[in-house]
């Protein structure tokens, strides 16, 4: 009897023991679960003038995955009566423990209008479902001494100072002004550019020029080649064959030849002294008179030999120039296409500087109201 008296007693206190610890252990995770959010708030000072601003600052910190509502304070608000916040700081977060852990720091900026002593309930924030709050804060606001005996220590207020020059102030304007002046002479230009249709620019090509001999002796082998002249071609051939002629003489001796007549030619070479094989040039164009003026007929033998003394003139007459002269500069006159893609991409530029210019002045005048009105 004894023995089961002591069993009951030993399980009844293992019962009790169970219980005591379950209870504890799940007030210690409530516990652990409620220090994970923490609200404080703080305020810069405890005592300031009237009118003087402090700092007001509210630090949460709560588990990553739940989320925060902060108390609905703005700018402008009254959270005490005479005391009022002045502005609102963006919120500064921080990650904790491996980003598990969440703190944000809001801060205020608040003034009293009135000297007292300011009671600051506790601040409720609201973390998914659940409000916390923040210890209450207390304050002291003073006021200012105002001497009103004598008044007659206080200076009239003083005049308004001139500013010293800052070349901080102006620098952005001075560079719009330097940057506007060349825009709007490249826009002068190139309007004046497009207006005379002169390209921006030429392609110039180095090309060495053949002397005039070799110019009239590849001529006339082209003319002797096509051996297809007849009797009703001797007007044709004897036209080719002068003219390859005076194009020689003209670059030969520098006169206009091509605008000359034949005689006005002889008696232009007898007078400058040059005899070289004239009676064979002279010859030559009598011929070609006859038969473009006189309708003159000629044989082929003879047109053979006015080309044979053609040749013989050239090389009795010619210059050999030198082989280490430089090659004179050919310019490439530019196509219709390429004139119109000229012009496009200078009304582009145009346009492009135009909208800059405008922008510019646009700054320049938004600076000058930002700093004088």
């Amino acid at each position: 009897m004894f023995i089961k008296v002591a069993k009951r007693n030993i399980n009844n206190n293992l019962f009790l023991n169970r219980v005591v610890a379950f209870f504890a252990i799940a007030l210690f995770v409530v516990s652990s679960l409620t220090a994970q959010v923490s609200v404080i708030a703080r305020l810069d000072s405890v005592e300031f003038y009237v009118g003087q601003q402090d700092g007001l600052e509210l630090q949460v910190s709560f588990p990553s995955t739940q989320k925060l509502q902060l108390p609905p304070f703005k700018k402008g608000m009254e959270i005490l009566p005479n005391v009022e916040i002045v502005d609102v700081d963006n919120p500064d977060t921080l990650f904790l423990n491996d980003g598990k852990q969440l703190q944000v720091t809001q801060r205020y900026i608040i003034t009293a209008w009135d000297s007292s002593f300011y009671y600051l309930p506790p601040i409720e924030v609201k973390v998914d479902t659940s409000v916390y709050e923040s210890k209450s804060l207390a304050f002291r606001v003073f006021t200012l001494d105002v001497d009103t005996i004598n008044s007659d220590r206080f200076f009239p207020p003083r005049d308004i100072q001139e500013l010293p020059f800052s070349w901080d102030d102006w620098k952005q304007i001075a560079y719009g002004v330097l940057t506007v002046i060349p825009l709007a002479a490249l826009i002068v230009f190139l309007t004046i550019m497009i207006h005379k249709g002169k390209p921006i620019f030429r392609i110039v090509r180095r090309k060495k020029k053949l002397p005039p001999h070799q110019v009239a002796i590849t001529e006339i082998q082209r003319i002797k080649q096509e051996r297809t002249w007849s009797a009703e071609d001797n007007k044709e051939y004897y036209t080719q064959l002068t003219d390859a002629l005076r194009v020689y003489i003209q670059e030969r001796y520098g006169f206009s030849a091509m605008e000359m007549t034949s005689s006005e030619i002889i008696e232009r070479l007898t007078r400058d002294g040059d005899e070289t094989s004239l009676d064979e040039l002279r010859e030559i164009f009598r011929t070609a008179d006859l038969v473009k003026f006189a309708n003159w007929s000629t044989q082929i033998n003879e047109n053979d030999a006015n080309l044979v003394s053609a040749l013989q003139y050239v090389n009795d007459t010619k210059i050999e120039e030198d082989p280490n002269k430089a090659p004179e500069p050919e310019i490439i006159k530019e196509t219709d296409k390429q004139r119109q893609l000229q012009v496009g991409i200078m009304r582009v530029v145009i346009i492009i500087a135009i909208l800059a210019i405008t922008f510019i002045i646009g700054s320049i005048a938004w600076r000058l109201y930002d700093m004088f009105v």
